[in-house]
């Protein structure tokens, strides 16, 4: 099931730079887009929408202020030019709020948040049969890919890039090492060298300072190292 959005802002180009970002994840459909918030309202009253990317500073209503009045509300990505009102909208227990220009990386990365937390939501459900594995998108050779975590082995960095080694092939991403694994769930992916972030359920044993995994030897960096054994050692023995 996709995950269904609408877009509140009374800029036009900054819908079409959101709008123009939403083409490249297709899990998520639009479903319209609104200059005013009072505009939506009767749309989010008779669907049911799951994300709203909303400005703050609107002339008939500010967002803020609208985001007040919804006793049910959808999750809620801020989109606006200020910086000021982060703290306010955090208050309002928003997803994640975004500056703009909104780069498409920083997107993305909002984007896996909110897919995780609906795959959770959603996991509820009694048909277990209906629920999908943990994934996340990522912009490969100009499309984007959805990879299931539980595929993925291994990450190399390779300067301005990173290679996504899976069960199912690998994937040369253009991202760094720090923003993948601020992405990935700390409970199975540790950060074990400088170049280096690894899957702890696909290691296939420890021997000295490296492990392996799908028969590569990895190395495990000196000031990685107490703190990556301490973690694949309790996580393996759980």
């Amino acid at each position: 099931m996709k995950i269904k959005c609408i877009i509140i802002d009374d800029e036009p180009l900054a819908i079409k730079v959101i709008e123009a970002h939403l083409n490249e994840v297709p899990e998520i459909e639009l479903a319209a887009t609104f200059n005013s918030p009072l505009d939506a309202l009767p749309l989010m009253k008779e669907d049911v929408i799951d994300v709203l990317f909303l400005d703050i500073n609107m002339p008939k209503m500010n967002g803020l202020d609208f985001l007040r009045t919804l006793t049910n509300r959808p999750h809620v990505i801020i989109t606006t030019a200020y910086r000021e009102f982060a703290v306010d909208s955090f208050d309002l227990d928003v997803l994640d709020y975004l500056v703009k220009p909104i780069p498409f990386g920083r997107f993305l990365k909002t984007i896996n948040k909110l897919s995780s937390r609906i795959q959770l939501e959603r996991g509820g459900a009694d048909d277990i049969t209906l629920q999908e594995e943990p994934f996340i998108f990522l912009k490969v050779d100009k499309k984007m890919m959805k990879i299931k975590l539980n595929d993925i082995l291994f990450i190399e960095s390779l300067k301005d890039y990173i290679k996504v080694m899976t069960t199912l092939g690998d994937y040369l991403v253009h991202k760094s090492m720090t923003s993948i694994s601020e992405e990935l769930p700390d409970t199975n992916f540790i950060r074990i060298h400088r170049s280096f972030a690894i899957a702890i359920n696909k290691i296939e044993f420890i021997e000295g300072n490296s492990v392996m995994i799908a028969n590569r030897r990895i190395p495990i960096g000196r000031n990685y190292l107490q703190f990556a054994k301490e973690k694949i050692l309790k996580t393996q023995g759980q």
